[in-house]
Parts: C-alpha cells; sequence; structure tokens
C-alpha cells in the first residue's frame, strides 16, 4: 500500500513538490485557499481539500485533510508582510489538536533562515547556531519551530530554506526597480526551488526526524556583484546601491544537509547553470 503524505499549502512550491512525490508512489493530499484551485490539484492527481488555517482554528475538512497520514509537510506562509497583526503562531497552535488527533506521526516544518538577524560581521551561521531574530516575523517563526519541535505526539524537522527562486520567480525582478538598495556587500543567500524539493525528498526517504536544518546554496556572492550580474542576464535595469552604509548579512551553512543527509545541490545561483 502506498504512503501517504498531506501537504499543506500547495503554491508555487507545494504544487511541484506534491507532484514530484506523486512520482515516488505517494498517495498526496494537498490542501489550497482558492475554490478556484481545486480542479487543478485534482488534474494533478493530488486530493484536493479546501483550507484556511486561522487563529480561531482551521477551517475546511482539516480532519479527512490529514486522515491516513504518516506525515504533514506545513508549507505555508506567515503573511505578516501582508498582515503585520496577524498572529502566525497562534494559527499553527490552533491547527495541533487536529494533528495530534489525527495519524499524522511526522511534521516537516517549512521555515526561513530570515529567524537569524543580519550582523555587520556577516556572522556564519550552522544549524546549530540559536535563533536570534528582531523582526516580527523572525520572533514568529522562532517561537513556531519550538512549539512543534516541543510537541510529543508527533516528531518535527525543522526545515529553512534560504530566499528562494527559479528561472521564473526571481529577486532580481524585483530589485532591478529599486533605488539605494542596502547591504550591497552582504553575502547572498538563496535556493533554487528543485533543491528545496529534493531536500524534502532526502529528510522523508531518510527518515530523519526531530532535526533542524538550514539550506541555502553553498556560494555567498556580494549582493550587489549578483543581482547585477543576474539584472544583465535577465536584459533588466542594473539596480542601485546604497554603498554609504555599512552593510548588514549573514552566510547560511548548508553543511548539515550536505553531511547528515549526503545531498548534493543540483542548481547553482545563475538562472541556467547547473
Amino acid at each position: 500500500m502506498s504512503k501517504q503524505i498531506s501537504i499543506l499549502g500547495t503554491g508555487w512550491l507545494g504544487l511541484p513538490l506534491s507532484t514530484t512525490l506523486l512520482t515516488k508512489k505517494y498517495v498526496v493530499k494537498g490542501s489550497t485557499t482558492s475554490e478556484s484551485k481545486l480542479d487543478t490539484l485534482k488534474n494533478e492527481g493530488i486530493d484536493p481539500y479546501l483550507i484556511e488555517i486561522t487563529e480561531a482554528g482551521p477551517k475546511g475538512p482539516v480532519d479527512s485533510f490529514l486522515d491516513g497520514s504518516e506525515i504533514l509537510i506545513i508549507n505555508i506562509p506567515p503573511g505578516l508582510r501582508r498582515n503585520p497583526e496577524s498572529n502566525f503562531v497562534s494559527k499553527i497552535k490552533s491547527l495541533i489538536p487536529s494533528i495530534e488527533q489525527s495519524s499524522v506521526q511526522k511534521v516537516l516544518f517549512i521555515s526561513s533562515t530570515s529567524v537569524f538577524d543580519d550582523l555587520e560581521e556577516f556572522p556564519l551561521i550552522t544549524s546549530e547556531n540559536a535563533p536570534n531574530a528582531s523582526s516580527n516575523a523572525g520572533k514568529q517563526l522562532i517561537e513556531t519551530e519550538q512549539l512543534l519541535l516541543n510537541n510529543q505526539r508527533f516528531r518535527t524537522t525543522i526545515l529553512r530554506f534560504a530566499g528562494l527562486f527559479d528561472e521564473r520567480r526571481h529577486p532580481a525582478t524585483m530589485l532591478s526597480k529599486r533605488k539605494n538598495i542596502k547591504n550591497p556587500l552582504a553575502p547572498v543567500n538563496l535556493i533554487h526551488r528543485e533543491d528545496c524539493i529534493g531536500i524534502i525528498e532526502k529528510v522523508i526517504e531518510t527518515d530523519s526526524w526531530n532535526i533542524t536544518f538550514n539550506a541555502s546554496y553553498p556560494h555567498h556572492p556580494e549582493k550587489a556583484e549578483y543581482y547585477s550580474s543576474i539584472c544583465r542576464q535577465m536584459d533588466l535595469p542594473i539596480p542601485d546601491y546604497d554603498f554609504e552604509t555599512t552593510s548588514k548579512g549573514k552566510i547560511i551553512s548548508s553543511d548539515k544537509i550536505s553531511g547528515a543527509l549526503n545531498y548534493t545541490f543540483h542548481r547553482n545561483l545563475y538562472l541556467f547553470g547547473r
């Protein structure tokens, strides 16, 4: 009998992750907050569910969505940039009773390297570093990570991704339109969507639970140099940078992923490179 996985959030990352897992003979249940997307999921072979996670509790058939799955992948953005008053911690807290009452034994939480602050000395951040974010979004992610890790009813792995990109969605398209961009000398921390999916597969295949991983491509060019290069490649205006203010940043190490998961990155930082 095929193993079943529930993926909470089937957007830009969650949908191709779902279709990849289908090729590995998993049965995939996928959630969306958009009714118009239900047919898209169904046509891909995903069992679709209309679910919204709110502070008051999940809306939609969350019990059916979790039923029969051993693994739950939580892949929903905090949404705090658009709605700073939102409480992401409360949303996940409201979901936990449903997880506890379900067949789910393992939770993979997709987090972000924004749980670490940028500093002038560009510190090397490993998976063993304690998160120190001072932003509202970063603090809420830290609290959510701990909420899940501390639960004894299921095993949790935290996967913190650096900035995500692919050929069609790249931060350079936004930066090219801006002026006076901060931190031009800061190291770049990015990861291609293909590698995000590959790492998630590895976590599942190797049964790597109760672990925290940071994930970024292991090459960190300077921000100004890198984005100027990408904008030239995409025939976009070269961004304008603020070289007067001291740059702050960090270097995200993925050594733990390379070692513990024996994972080799497939896509480098350049749009058409491997």
